[in-house]
């Protein structure tokens, strides 16, 4: 029997050419302001990190792992990549692998790569982030809190990000179906894709947190305000 890949990549066609204008000016913009807040991240230990994260996340959504019989999905990485290097670099990093997985591999259409990184690149992150930052506290308490934060992190990054796919068919679809369709079988398919999505990121986490806690930007302590620079005599106010 076929599989039917029901990850969230969007292809050519699937909304109208309004609808994929719009969500990709606003995804140009926001991972522009994205990529003017990450400086504040990047530095010589995270930067690496952010490379191996994307390259990490490329690698696993290659994979396809099993649903439902027939049905498919794969690492979308929201939640990963925001517990691992941030919101900011995390949008950066997801945005690399839509692009390179669009022009290289076909996988997501040209004209739908708007959508497909306010999907995945903006609402998966910065959802995934959210809760994620909700949770910290039980993150902080053990390794058992930091799993669990990580996989409902993951599980509800999967499908709100799903929930960016419907909107942008109610607003423009373009394919044959119903709104209420493409609805009951995004969200139903990206619940149960959720769980093995929860499953990656809470596995990768806590191997990252095992060997080298201080990586992790969900568990670091907030950064120190700059300290004002003193002032000898004479120096104007």
């Amino acid at each position: 029997m076929a599989t039917t890949d029901v990850a969230m990549h969007m292809s050519d066609g699937i909304v109208n050419a309004p609808t994929s204008l719009i969500f990709g000016v606003i995804s140009l913009l926001f991972v522009g302001f994205a990529a003017v807040r990450a400086r504040a991240d990047l530095d010589d230990r995270t930067a690496p990190m952010a490379g191996l994260v994307t390259a990490f996340v490329f690698a696993v959504q290659m994979i396809n792992f099993p649903v439902l019989p027939g049905a498919s999905g794969h690492l979308l990485g929201g939640a990963l990549v925001a517990i691992l290097v941030g919101p900011w670099v995390g949008t950066l990093c997801i945005t690399i692998v839509l692009v390179v997985q669009a022009l290289l591999f076909a996988d997501g259409g040209l004209t739908a790569l708007g959508t497909n990184v306010f999907n995945m690149a903006i609402v998966g992150v910065l959802v995934g982030w959210a809760v994620a930052r909700a949770l910290r506290g039980l993150a902080r308490r053990g390794r058992g809190g930091l799993l669990t934060t990580a996989f409902v992190a993951a599980f509800v990054n999967t499908v709100v990000a799903s929930l960016g796919f419907v909107l942008q068919y109610a607003i423009g679809g373009a394919a044959g179906a119903t709104t209420g369709t493409v609805f009951a079988l995004m969200v139903g398919f990206h619940a149960l894709i959720g769980i093995g999505e929860g499953v990656i990121t809470a596995a990768t986490v806590g191997a990252v947190a095992a060997v080298r806690p201080d990586l992790v930007h969900l568990l670091r302590t907030a950064p120190r305000a700059a300290q004002p620079v003193s002032r000898g005599e004479g120096t104007p106010a």
